[in-house]
């Protein structure tokens, strides 16, 4: 590494504890890692959104971009923090998730539908705003931004999921999705 990279190596593990993950892949552009370290700190630690929610956010992201790194790195973050078991499972394996907690559903429900949608309906995002605001709303975005772009960086660069944990996907081996016979043949 370069001076540069070096610099950043030990800002990133100085915060994070290790530099591993899409961070040894950033590195290569210091440029951009600088600005994906800071954006993914803010997300991660700093916006204004409630840990729970800030990991649910993530999964999201990462189940979305079937980000496997990223998930086993912080499903049990996520549980720790609050975020239901039930519907962490419910994430995984893409099935409709619930919550007892009105706003942490609606929470839910404006993240699945910008991802999965790419817009939100007026009804959720009147429920997303009544609970959490324009701060809160935009905090959201820029979370899901930045665990996409961490999701694509992972898939992209095949970034090794850990040795000691299970694909958690159950239609994910490797980085490609698992072939079933109503698939039909492959173009």
């Amino acid at each position: 590494m370069d001076p540069r990279q070096q610099e950043l190596a030990a800002r990133i593990a100085g915060r994070r504890g290790a530099v591993r993950g899409p961070f040894r892949v950033w590195l290569h552009s210091p440029e951009m890692c600088e600005r994906a370290e800071s954006l993914g700190a803010f997300a991660r630690f700093d916006c204004g959104l409630p840990k729970h929610l800030r990991e649910l956010s993530l999964l999201m992201a990462a189940r979305n971009w079937d980000a496997q790194y990223s998930w086993n790195a912080h499903v049990h973050q996520a549980i720790e923090a609050g975020v239901p078991e039930a519907a962490v499972k419910a994430i995984a394996e893409k099935r409709e998730a619930v919550f007892d907690n009105e706003a942490d559903q609606a929470f839910y429900q404006f993240c699945k539908e910008i991802l999965e949608e790419h817009f939100v309906s007026d009804a959720t995002f009147a429920a997303a705003q009544r609970h959490f605001g324009n701060k809160g709303l935009v905090d959201t975005i820029g979370a899901l931004g930045n665990f996409t772009m961490l999701g694509m960086c992972l898939n992209t660069f095949q970034v090794d999921l850990q040795p000691d944990k299970e694909p958690p996907f159950p239609d994910v081996r490797g980085y490609g999705r698992v072939r079933t016979e109503t698939d039909g043949p492959r173009p």
